[in-house]
């Protein structure tokens, strides 16, 4: 109950504060192709419910027809306004309409598409035990997703390689140790993110920490390094080595590996 009355104020203090830019976002958006500024996309939410999830378009009429659902910065369907509403995660904001009606919460794991949900591993479904949300571990340590992808010939598959592992596990270890001060630390560490990445990440290594988190998470987490391919929760790691801190970390041999920004 304190969950729920805490998102619903935040949310409708968010979207009043928030009015003024989202208008002007919205305006720009329709000027460019004169279509509706609103890009309504389905989600799978708590216990596999489907619902409706609120976005600000950032991309072409149809475009979820004509490629992946994973998206780097260099994809050719986002259009010049959806570049800016991208970078400054504006397209957000209109989520938070969606955590005032129940469907999400401001903290918890972001909400997947139908398919992705078909993939998940007996533990990966633990995901769905909570109202997906806006922001959480996950969001903050892989902000940068579209950089990520940016070079990559076939996202999705780099997607499951290199960010679905980890993602899911920093999910988990939300779930499994989700509280009300972790949710307000989640909220204020997503706002410094605004200002600096970097503190931000510091914030949530301080958390993982605190949550008792495997030590190679901790080490993704801090986004310095390479960012290792590996397998959902319940699949094996590839082989691991050891860093010269005794980390064990998967190894990537014969896969892809991404220097971090």
């Amino acid at each position: 109950m304190a969950k729920r009355l805490f998102d619903m104020v935040l949310a409708a203090i968010g979207l009043l504060v928030a009015s003024p830019v989202l208008l002007v976002i919205m305006l720009l958006v329709w000027k460019e192709d004169r279509h509706s500024p609103f890009y309504v996309a389905s989600r799978v939410g708590r216990g596999g419910r489907v619902f409706q999830m609120v976005k600000m378009r950032s991309m072409r009429i149809n475009a979820d027809r004509d490629g992946g659902s994973s998206t780097s910065n260099a994809d050719r369907r986002i259009t010049p306004v959806g570049h800016f509403i991208r970078r400054y995660k504006i397209d957000e904001i209109t989520q938070l309409w969606n955590v005032l009606v129940g469907d999400m919460s401001l903290v918890g794991p972001r909400p997947q598409v139908q398919s992705g949900v078909e993939m998940y591993t007996r533990q990966e479904r633990e995901l769905l035990a909570v109202r997906p949300g806006i922001t959480d571990l996950a969001s903050i340590v892989f902000a940068d997703e579209g950089g990520i992808l940016q070079d990559s010939k076939d996202p999705d598959a780099d997607y499951d390689c290199l960010i679905r592992p980890w993602k899911s596990r920093l999910g988990l270890i939300y779930v499994q140790g989700r509280s009300m001060l972790l949710d307000i630390r989640l909220v204020f560490a997503t706002l410094v993110a605004i200002v600096s990445r970097r503190s931000a990440l510091r914030q949530v290594q301080a958390m993982l920490k605190q949550l008792d988190a495997p030590a190679e998470v901790i080490v993704v987490a801090a986004r310095d390094r390479v960012l290792v391919p590996g397998r959902p929760p319940d699949s094996d790691f590839y082989p691991r080595t050891h860093d010269s801190n005794g980390v064990a970390t998967p190894d990537p041999t014969g896969l892809k590996s991404k220097r971090l920004s």
